[in-house]
């Protein structure tokens, strides 16, 4: 389930929880939904909102991800060495593949990793399988990624 937004960014939704209040009336139910933006460019996004409707819900999402956007280092199609990403007790181990690979990975960490851009990837999940916690893990295993210039610079060496 994936549409174009604004800024030639697209989204995706990861999960939507549904939650139910019991009233005199019945049950009242309100929604929550996980939802992951990028421009295919390096740049990825994720939110969380939460509405009496769905769609009101993935809009706030949407909303939200300008809060949660980071800049991946990216090596051609894939990503430039192996890491892990942490949140809570799920671990995204990723790992970076030979062209003509394709993306090897699970609904959560897969909506990530296509929303960044990347197109040749082998990925594991470990620990907790919970969509929102996958998701904030593999946010963190991208936000850590350091390409050869970024180490250079650091070390103050050229490469």
């Amino acid at each position: 389930m994936a549409t174009e937004t604004k800024s030639d960014s697209q989204e995706q939704v990861v999960q939507i929880r549904r939650c139910a209040c019991v009233v005199k009336g019945g049950r009242r139910f309100s929604f929550a939904a996980m939802v992951v933006v990028g421009n295919h460019k390096g740049e990825v996004g994720w939110g969380y909102g939460k509405g009496n409707e769905v769609p009101t819900s993935v809009e706030k999402a949407v909303k939200d991800c300008n809060h949660h956007k980071i800049r991946v280092n990216l090596n051609g199609d894939t990503i430039p060495h192996q890491i892990e990403g942490r949140f809570g007790s799920a671990r995204v181990l990723l790992l970076p593949a030979n062209p003509g690979t394709g993306i090897i990975a699970g609904a959560s960490v897969r909506a990530v990793v296509e929303s960044v851009g990347i197109k040749d990837i082998l990925t594991k999940v470990r620990g907790s399988t919970n969509p929102i916690n996958v998701v904030k893990a593999t946010f963190d295993a991208l936000s850590k990624l350091r390409n050869r210039d970024d180490f250079a610079r650091l070390r103050g060496v050229d490469v």
